[in-house]
């Protein structure tokens, strides 16, 4: 509760300084926003000492704090889109509930494999189909019903690694130990690999077609990193490089999205008034921002780039907050990552812990993409800021993706009974006591 009344504090007083900043007055809804800031609070606090008591304490608090910054940084560019976000955020926490009511033990989703992977399949298609599919800024993502939109393909994530995991803990031994010859060198049967590589390689051509080289790339990531951990097989990893190499140069010849990217990445100056204004001005901001920022309210870059709420909410933080702010938000990330694998590490079983490690490893990677290609350190993908960048579709999948991770934190972390050391007492009764697991 310590914490989340400090990351309250500090989004209410970010919001202040902005609206300071830019109105040289207090925001008309402070109040509100306040009693919004306390009701979360208190509620996420009941809901956690109900559901997930054993839970490791630090997750929610960190990531309600990324939530809140990014409110405060899209309200910097765009009011009406700070107002849904809030609205996103209610229904992310009320989905967050949900599933920490519904999945009491983390092994229930283990006999559901291959009907979460079908479900996966069918939101990766659905963009596809016409009618209800649609192409915004040349990727075919999203998804209509009336007035709602949303990105299926932030669902099917989570689906997919459930089904990674359970396929990986179910042939384990097939994928590790040696057991064909090949010359003198005996390897592991590869023909345990056939499912997933199918359903893998589905994944990503769907995606592919509909131009989300992100998600294509993070699934990718994803899936060689719960490979290597239920192997640990260096080979595999190695081979996934080589073919993700091979698969990069082949996109960027046949998809002009891919090497639009990949040359305003090595020189977005060529086409600065075209593709290449929004990583020029991405890098200004981090430049004006220097090692303290500008302060918050007195940054350019929330004005001047187009998608700063989304895409490049990033280089906002680093030019308001400099440094040490965009270096916070890192850390932020880093403790999540942090707490993530000792949930990963603590777990009851094998399935628990690849989930663990699988969604720990989607978000971290997901992160990291978005705030490389900020500082252009990697092109451009198109994923979202976990918490801070809008979007509806990534806000409510994320806070899924935390609940589930709190179930297995909780489970990992519970007591149990372990025999003692018999003390025989008068009434020849052995006793016992209760440890925490280590």
């Amino acid at each position: 509760m310590g914490l989340l009344a400090v990351g309250a504090i500090v989004v209410l007083s970010a919001t202040l300084m902005a609206s300071l900043a830019t109105t040289d007055a207090l925001p008309d809804h402070v109040i509100a926003f306040l009693a919004a800031l306390v009701v979360i609070a208190v509620g996420v606090q009941v809901v956690n000492r109900w559901c997930v008591p054993h839970a490791d304490p630090v997750i929610v608090p960190v990531a309600l704090f990324l939530n809140g910054l990014g409110y405060v940084m899209i309200e910097r560019g765009d009011p009406t889109r700070a107002g849904q976000q809030l609205a996103w955020t209610a229904i992310g926490l009320g989905l967050y509930t949900l599933v920490l009511v519904v999945i009491r033990r983390s092994r229930d989703l283990e006999r559901y494999r291959y009907l979460l992977a079908g479900f996966a399949f069918l939101l990766l298609i659905s963009p596809l189909l016409p009618g209800i599919g649609e192409n915004i800024n040349g990727a075919r993502l999203w998804v209509h019903f009336s007035t709602i939109e949303f990105q299926p393909v932030e669902i099917a994530k989570l689906a997919l690694v459930i089904f990674f995991a359970s396929y990986f803990v179910d042939k384990r031994e097939l994928l590790t130990i040696a057991t064909r010859r090949f010359g003198n060198r005996l390897l592991p049967d590869v023909r345990a690999l056939g499912p997933i590589l199918v359903a893998g390689a589905m994944a990503l051509l769907i995606i592919i077609a509909e131009h989300d080289i992100g998600f294509s790339l993070l699934l990718f990531a994803v899936f060689l990193v719960m490979l290597w951990m239920t192997t640990g097989r260096w080979s595999y990893v190695a081979i996934g490089v080589v073919v993700f190499v091979v698969a990069t140069f082949a996109a960027s010849h046949v998809l002009g999205q891919v090497n639009e990217r990949i040359t305003d990445w090595i020189n977005p100056w060529a086409h600065a008034s075209g593709t290449g204004y929004q990583p020029i001005q991405g890098e200004l901001a981090f430049a004006r921002g220097g090692l303290w920022g500008t302060g918050i309210g007195f940054g350019i870059a929330a004005r001047v780039l187009p998608v700063s709420s989304s895409d490049f909410v990033f280089a906002v933080i680093g030019e308001e907050l400099g440094l040490v702010g965009a270096a916070a938000v890192v850390c932020c990330y880093g403790i999540i990552v942090g707490a993530g694998l000792r949930a990963a590490r603590r777990a009851r079983s094998e399935f628990a812990r690849l989930v663990a490690a699988g969604l720990t490893a989607t978000l971290g990677i997901q992160a990291f993409l978005i705030m490389a290609g900020n500082t252009r350190l990697l092109p451009l993908t198109g994923v979202t800021l976990p918490f801070v960048s809008y979007g509806g579709s990534s806000l409510v999948a994320n806070w899924v993706l935390l609940a589930l991770l709190m179930r297995i934190s909780h489970e990992g972390n519970q007591p149990v009974a372990v025999p003692a050391v018999p003390s025989w007492s008068s009434n020849d009764e052995a006793t016992t006591t209760v440890a925490p697991v280590p």
